[in-house]
């Protein structure tokens, strides 16, 4: 279809070398010369996806799936979809891309991609093995196909994936810090020495540093040198402490909004569904535990830290800001309608709804909505975490966290970290106060230390029967795709109570401000 038209191999040329505009305006000669050529709205999709204007590059993939649907749109329709947060539909595409299909390596790695971000990491894993088979030194699709098998809890796949990695790429700073996060290494030794080489070769690569920096962490904290780990981790995130506080002051807008709004009355039409189970509270806080435990009942499906009812509140106000979630997107979101915002948000997540009746949406940043939650879907159940105010913060600190997402800014430094958590705090507590039936606080400490009672209110809080299994996460088979994805693999345990001790020598500030606010 392709190899006649020089224009469309000059455009993809140009798009291999990242001349955007050049690959645009080849493939526009292409259309104005030949008609609508389905392989040039391809295409222009593949630019648009790369300059990050996702809804343009659906609509120029659908103008070419118009002309000639072909499996190759249908893969990079899911790559766009899992982007946007929409699973249902990025599963619907990615099926219209079966394995088979695809020829290419890049193609089948696409798909791979966008069936993990949804979650499907075993159907992920035919593509990325199939990508592998046509690209077998390419270092990318290795370090994919391992972080797949890393939240599906096939370690040791993962860490044979992140070696080889590693091999065709020595200088592959994201695997580094993937195999450390692994724990458990049979050459210790030599991988922490592999570390501390390349952490004096990426002093001055941001992105690199904090991913070196936070695996020298790892490897030290493991053999119990703290003061070197708690160095490591500051050293790493000290060229993004202007971040935080950027982060922090856009934050502190928002929560005076929900302060400010919390005592108005508005719209509560909302949607009478009570499919969703909300699970919220600061990062590092026991919100994936939560989420295992409720997962593993007979009734409850697993939607992991879905966006939907972010981008829902964001669809219904249509504000013109980038950001999902601002101080105007907000604010209009509080006059908009609750039936609307709560109709979208239960038609994007029906999928789930496919197999069991309720399902759980672990997002821990959705306490920003627990209000518009309560008004635009008043039968969802919403249980917030509370954990040790140190465990969290310093919780927070020793994770690295998506490094793009917004959401995490403000987790680069200690102090701010530390007055983010008291806004937090403050916020689900006066929500708490002024609404306690809407919502229901779960204390980490009490749910690690006597589970069964714990679990047991939980349910009966979440209108779900007693179902024994619940208690035995380590059992359920799910994937996870956060930061607790070892650990939840465990039985429940107490051995992250009271872990910020070892680093309390450097915390005294966090100290004194947390005792004082």
């Amino acid at each position: 279809m392709t190899k006649n038209i020089i224009g469309l191999e000059q455009a993809a040329k140009y798009i291999s070398e990242r001349n955007y505009v050049k690959a645009h305006q080849a493939c526009v000669n292409v259309i104005e010369q030949h008609g609508h050529h389905p392989h040039a709205y391809f295409l222009l999709g593949i630019i648009h996806i790369e300059i990050g204007q996702i809804e343009k590059a659906i609509k120029l993939l659908e103008r070419a799936n118009s002309l000639v649907a072909r499996p190759i749109c249908y893969a990079y329709l899911a790559k766009c979809y899992a982007l946007k947060g929409d699973m249902q539909l990025a599963l619907e595409m990615a099926k219209q891309a079966p394995v088979d299909s695809l020829e290419r390596a890049l193609d089948l790695d696409t798909v791979g991609v966008s069936l993990s971000r949804v979650g499907l990491h075993e159907q992920a894993a035919d593509y990325f093995k199939r990508a592998l088979h046509f690209a077998p030194d390419n270092a990318q699709f290795h370090y994919n196909y391992a972080v797949s098998a890393k939240f599906a809890g096939q370690f040791k796949t993962a860490r044979k994936h992140f070696e080889i990695a590693i091999e065709n790429a020595p200088n592959f700073y994201q695997a580094y810090f993937a195999l450390s996060d692994l724990g458990h290494h049979e050459n210790q030794q030599t991988h922490l020495a592999r570390l501390v080489s390349l952490s004096s070769q990426l002093v001055n690569h941001p992105e690199g540093r904090l991913h070196i920096g936070h695996a020298l962490a790892k490897e030290y904290e493991a053999l119990g040198s703290y003061d070197k780990a708690f160095n490591a981790l500051t050293h790493a995130k000290l060229p993004q402490r202007q971040r935080s506080e950027n982060a922090l002051r856009d934050y502190q807008s928002i929560f005076e909004i929900l302060h400010m709004q919390l005592g108005k009355h508005g719209d509560i039409s909302g949607v009478e569904n009570n499919a969703p189970i909300f699970v919220v509270g600061m990062p590092r806080s026991g919100t994936t535990l939560v989420e295992r435990i409720l997962s593993h009942h007979s009734h409850v499906a697993s939607g992991g830290e879905l966006q939907d009812f972010g981008v829902a509140v964001k669809e219904t106000v249509n504000t013109q800001s980038q950001r999902v979630l601002d101080a105007k997107t907000l604010t209009c979101a509080y006059k908009s309608n609750m039936g609307v915002i709560g109709q979208r948000y239960i038609e994007r997540t029906a999928f789930l709804r496919a197999h069991s009746p309720r399902f759980v949406d672990k997002l821990p940043f959705n306490f920003f909505y627990i209000d518009l939650i309560r008004r635009a879907l008043p039968k969802a159940k919403v249980i917030c975490l509370q954990r040790d105010a140190m465990d969290t913060c310093v919780g927070n600190f020793r994770q690295l966290f998506s490094i793009h997402s917004p959401y995490y800014a403000y987790a680069y430094d200690l102090g701010t970290i530390g007055r983010f958590y008291q806004h937090f705090n403050n916020w689900v507590g006066a929500f708490s106060a002024q609404h306690p039936d809407a919502i229901y606080m779960q204390s980490y400490e009490r749910l690690v230390s006597h589970p069964e009672s714990e679990v047991k209110a939980l349910l009966a809080y979440c209108d779900l029967p007693w179902e024994e299994q619940c208690l035995s996460v380590e059992e359920n088979r799910l994937p996870v795709s956060t930061a607790s994805k070892v650990q939840v693999r465990e039985p429940i345990n107490t051995r992250s109570v009271g872990r910020w001790r070892h680093y309390q020598a450097h915390t005294l500030a966090l100290q004194a401000l947390l005792d004082n606010g």
